[in-house]
């Protein structure tokens, strides 16, 4: 089993530090969140706080761009990989993207994936001059031209939103760059059973993710990609505790688990603190495993 320590919402002055802790403690990934920007008027509802929640949790937060924070943290570390949970990738522009991910990829060693997923706020995309009903197709559109990008090969890709020449990345890294595919709507499962290397959920229970593993292994079997034994299944349980709760989720078929080992909303919460949580929950979950 592979652990993924999931950083949460601020902090960022601390990532180095964790970084190299949870290296040292056995954890496999350190995943970085995405936010652009927090909108003072939105006409989104946020789906997994209230309004009241989401503006005590959001509003200021200090939010690295996720390409900058990994690059940095590339350099801090020698094996843990990193991937943003989730990219907000329509509202960024593919190529540019692709880019910057494929010199991450190469002066990581490939330790670099991309945790893919759309976005709540409707000003994410409007703000950028993207129309909020286009993000799906943009999303399927985008995720074709990086893995195109990426390929090393020249390359060329027309649709309705691009219209891009044949063209050919360099340099690309030695190991195709793994797109997971966040997200729990259908429509977010049939694209990671479809054209991801892999799915990774938010914040959920036991029960919700038997629901949407068992979607997606019935839509894996619909586009014939249920034979990749390389597809990864990234899933956060908010109420495992104990090391046969762990257990019960790679029995669902997870491969990598994602746990932030402290209270993110813990006023006193410091360094020290998420120091002694990374080594915790390793002493009590990935050493006995």
């Amino acid at each position: 089993m592979r652990f993924t320590l999931m950083t949460g919402l601020g902090g960022i002055e601390d990532y180095p530090d964790i970084a190299r802790a949870a290296e040292d403690c056995g954890w496999t990934s350190l995943a970085i969140p995405d936010s652009l920007f927090y909108p003072e008027v939105t006409a989104s509802e946020y789906p997994y706080l209230s309004t009241e929640a989401v503006r005590e949790a959001l509003d200021g937060v200090p939010v690295l761009d996720p390409v900058v924070a990994m690059a940095m943290l590339v350099g801090a570390t020698q094996t843990l990989r990193f991937y943003p949970a989730v990219l907000k990738v329509p509202v960024r522009q593919p190529l540019v993207l692709a880019k910057a991910l494929s010199s991450l990829a190469v002066i990581s060693g490939n330790r670099i994936a991309l945790g893919a997923g759309l976005s709540p706020w409707q000003e994410d995309f409007t703000y950028n001059g993207i129309a909020f009903e286009e993000r799906g197709a943009r999303m399927d559109d985008c995720i074709a031209i990086i893995r195109g990008a990426l390929s090393g090969d020249y390359f060329e890709f027309h649709s309705q939103y691009y219209d891009i020449g044949r063209m050919k990345l360099s340099p690309v890294p030695t190991a195709a760059l793994p797109i997971l595919v966040g997200g729990h709507a259908v429509p977010a499962l049939r694209r990671a059973a479809r054209s991801g290397d892999g799915w990774i959920s938010a914040n959920s229970d036991y029960d919700s993710l038997r629901q949407m593993i068992g979607k997606l292994n019935e839509l894996r079997r619909e586009f014939g990609t249920d034979t990749r034994r390389d597809f990864e299944i990234h899933a956060m349980d908010v109420q495992a505790r104990t090391l046969d709760d762990f257990r019960r989720l790679a029995q669902l078929g997870v491969t990598d688990i994602c746990v932030t080992p402290w209270n993110p909303y813990d006023p006193l919460l410091d360094l020290a603190r998420k120091l002694a949580g990374i080594e915790k929950f390793a002493e009590a979950i990935i050493r006995p495993w």
